[in-house]
Parts: structure tokens; sequence; C-alpha cells
């Protein structure tokens, strides 16, 4: 019998808040693992710095030394495997995945999105929900495919947008419900209350018709 697949690997690009607030979630007990691995694809992301004050194992994997995207794909996929990690965690992970990453991670791949997916897909989504006149916003984990922002959605936070709210503001607020909604997911996942059978999210067992809101 193959040994069970345990921890956590947490990709980031930048600052890594969402890292911390798993790191921080994992430490406290209400996620019911740790994180194993980092892995960043920007030497100079301040995430790192983190990672160094608390132990936390991280990887540099420059996408800037690939000649093509497969090529990146596929380092950070051996990498992976290496970890054998039972989650993989996108936490401001800029880069897109080609079809033969997110195949070989179906279902243990997640990310967390700054608007109420199937909304506003994509980059600078605060920016585009004011532009827009939306009232509310939000932020939605989901699975990973090679479709930008695509994959079944597991749950979603949102915010109403204030009158006259910057970008910059509106993001902040955000940030503190994507703090929350993330380590909920994630826990949710890992007691095995979520899971994702033939590209249908099941919520304990019995198909979810909407991703749950918290």
């Amino acid at each position: 019998m193959a040994e069970q697949r345990s921890g956590l690997a947490v990709l980031i690009s930048g600052r890594g808040s969402n890292l911390i607030a798993l790191h921080k979630a994992c430490r406290a007990g209400e996620i019911d693992s740790t994180i194993t691995q980092v892995i960043c694809n920007n030497p100079n992301a301040p995430g790192l710095a983190y990672c160094r004050e608390h132990s936390i194992p991280a990887q540099i994997i420059d996408h800037r030394d690939f000649p093509d995207r497969l090529s990146f794909d596929r380092t950070l996929m051996k990498a992976l495997d290496a970890a054998d990690v039972q989650l993989i965690l996108l936490a401001g992970f800029m880069r897109l995945f080609s079809a033969e990453l997110t195949r070989h991670f179906e279902s243990r791949m997640l990310n967390i999105h700054p608007s109420l997916l199937p909304r506003y897909r994509g980059l600078n989504t605060h920016q585009r929900v004011l532009d827009d006149g939306t009232r509310w916003h939000g932020c939605s984990v989901h699975y990973v495919t090679a479709d930008l922002d695509s994959g079944p959605i597991v749950a979603r936070s949102a915010i109403r947008v204030s009158e006259n709210q910057s970008s910059d503001e509106l993001a902040a607020a955000l940030l503190e419900r994507e703090h929350r909604l993330y380590p909920f997911a994630v826990r949710e996942c890992i007691n095995g209350n979520i899971q994702l059978r033939e590209g249908q999210v099941l919520y304990r067992n019995k198909p979810l018709p909407y991703p749950l809101l918290v």
C-alpha cells in the first residue's frame, strides 16, 4: 500500500500574505497539516524572507531560466512530485500552467483569486470592479485547470463595495477575507469534506450545486 501523502506545498511570486495566513492557521491547529515546501518563481519575492524567518523549506525555480512554459512546468512538476504533498496551494503565484501540469495534479491544486468567480478572471480585478460600478466584490477558491481562473469553484467570500473607495482600499478590505477563506477551504479539503471527482466538487460526499459562501 502506497504511503499517504501529507503536508502542503505553497507556490508564491510576491509578498506571500496568503502563505502567511495559511502558515498561521497550521500553527494554530486550524488546519491539520503543515507547510512542508514553498516554491517561488521570483528570487526577490518578499515572501521568501518569511520562509527564512520561520524555517519553512523554500525553493526558487525562476521561470526566466527556461526557454518556454512547458520546460518550466516540467521542472516544477518534478519538484512538487518530490515534495509528495497532499495539496498544492497557489498563493499569488503569477504563472499560467500548461494542461500537462494541471492534469498531473488534478484534484490536488487550489488557487485563491480576488474576485467572485466566474466574474473578473485575470488581473486588476479591484479596479475593474470599481470601473463597472459593481456593488459586490469578493474572493474565490477554486481548483486549478489550464484555463485562466476557470476551474471548479469551492468557496467564495463577498464584501460590499463602499462609495468612493479606492482600488487600494478595496484590495486591503478584501485581503482580510482572503486570509479567512483560504484556510477554511484548505481545512475542509484536508479533512476530506471537499473533494473533486470527475470535475464535480463534492461537499461531504454530495454534489455542491453552488460554491460555499464563507
